[in-house]
């Protein structure tokens, strides 16, 4: 892989990586709600799921996925329902949660499977194939260059937005503002995922 390729490669990484989106908004809200080490299984599992996803992509599976339009509707239609259940949870949540709630958790294996029900992780899991692995003579070399980065880098921004969210804890938890505090950062938090539910469905 040339220099170049590669620094395109990292500018793709850092714009889909770090710009707001529901995972980077979960990790947000997951850690305000439970505390980061609640949040690190998510934030864990961001980078699993997209793994096995890029990882079907570069198989063929994510092409044959968006060829068919009863699939593609499937994963829209999924992911779409699931954000709102989650917008849902977090517009009720007015008070700060234990670290062993149940009333906000999303398990690993959810935020795993959620990543098979973003049609956004899908689009770039397909664009990194087509730029960087297809036709490509090396393309086991570069799949096991560009595997690792992009996980690291989903990684690192989900935990960065998580960072954020256990810092915000503290500041919701001021016994004076807790509830009203808390309440707004919910719902706003609530109207991201909204809005990133209606973003992926005119994909």
């Amino acid at each position: 892989m040339s220099n170049t390729e590669l620094s395109a490669l990292l500018l793709l990484c850092t714009a889909a990586s770090f710009t707001p989106g529901p995972n980077t908004t979960l990790s947000t809200a997951l850690a305000a709600n439970l505390g980061l080490r609640r949040a690190l299984r998510f934030v864990v599992s961001v980078p699993v799921g997209w793994g096995l996803l890029f990882s079907l992509c570069a198989g063929g599976v994510g092409a044959m996925v968006l060829a068919l339009p009863v699939l593609r509707l499937a994963v829209q239609a999924l992911g779409v329902a699931y954000l709102l259940w989650l917008a849902f949870k977090l517009f009720k949540t007015d008070t700060l949660a234990p670290a062993d709630a149940t009333q906000l958790d999303v398990t690993f294996w959810q935020g795993v499977m959620l990543q098979f029900l973003n049609i956004k992780a899908w689009m770039l899991a397909l664009t990194v194939v087509a730029g960087w692995l297809a036709g490509r003579a090396d393309l086991l070399s570069r799949f096991a260059v560009i595997l690792p980065l992009m996980l690291l880098f989903g990684l690192c921004s989900n935990l960065t937005y998580a960072l954020v969210g256990s810092l915000l804890r503290q500041w919701l938890a001021d016994p004076e503002h807790a509830g009203r505090r808390l309440r707004w950062f919910n719902r706003s938090m609530a109207a991201v995922l909204v809005a990133t539910a209606g973003w992926m469905s005119t994909f």
